[in-house]
């Protein structure tokens, strides 16, 4: 007995999978921006018991213009994480995928948009990693970049850069179908 799974099932599953990250990654993203916010205007002891009970009442003491960066780097990087599941989201949704002719502008658009995507998330989850290990060798008790979810920037820009190479493949492949249709 052999289960074949298609193609669009495959879709609806990644669909569905994607709206669950989505909604987490959106109420992370709210969670680092609301307690800021809190703890910048209205009550200073929430900085020890931030969003995921990560605990950054060191470095607000420290320093609150280096807590308000910190903390400005981890919502940014939340939420492009968020935008960038919101597109996957969006190209699923409006059938912009034909698997038929998968070379169309619209996928080379959304390739192109999740490369620049992920390289923004490299970009600030590399400048948190550096942030936060620099506020280290300073004395400030600061989590892991784990707990502060702005780890695995060379990984995100590996595939922002792997993302941009097929994306051009893409376009390449776009211009040759375009090509095609017209010598028929």
């Amino acid at each position: 007995m052999e289960i074949k799974i298609s193609a669009q099932q495959m879709l609806n599953v990644l669909y569905v999978l994607a709206w669950i990250i989505f909604i987490g990654l959106g109420i992370d993203a709210g969670g680092f921006l609301v307690n800021t916010f809190f703890t910048l205007f209205i009550n200073p002891i929430g900085s020890s018991y931030f969003w995921n009970h990560i605990d950054l009442s060191s470095l607000y003491q420290f320093n609150q213009s280096h807590f308000v960066t910190l903390t400005s780097l981890m919502s940014i990087v939340a939420v492009l994480k968020a935008i960038l599941f919101y597109l996957i989201i969006k190209i699923i949704h409006d059938k912009k995928l034909n698997l038929a002719q998968p070379f169309n502008k619209d996928v080379n658009r959304f390739i192109f948009s999740v490369a620049y995507l992920t390289l923004g998330i490299a970009f600030f989850a590399i400048w948190g990693t550096n942030f936060s290990e620099k506020m280290v060798q300073q004395g400030v008790s600061i989590p892991s970049i784990q707990h502060l979810k702005i780890a695995g920037g060379d990984v995100w820009l590996f595939m922002g850069i792997t993302l941009l190479v097929i994306a051009q493949i893409f376009k390449r492949g776009i211009e040759l179908q375009e090509e095609n249709e017209l010598t028929v």
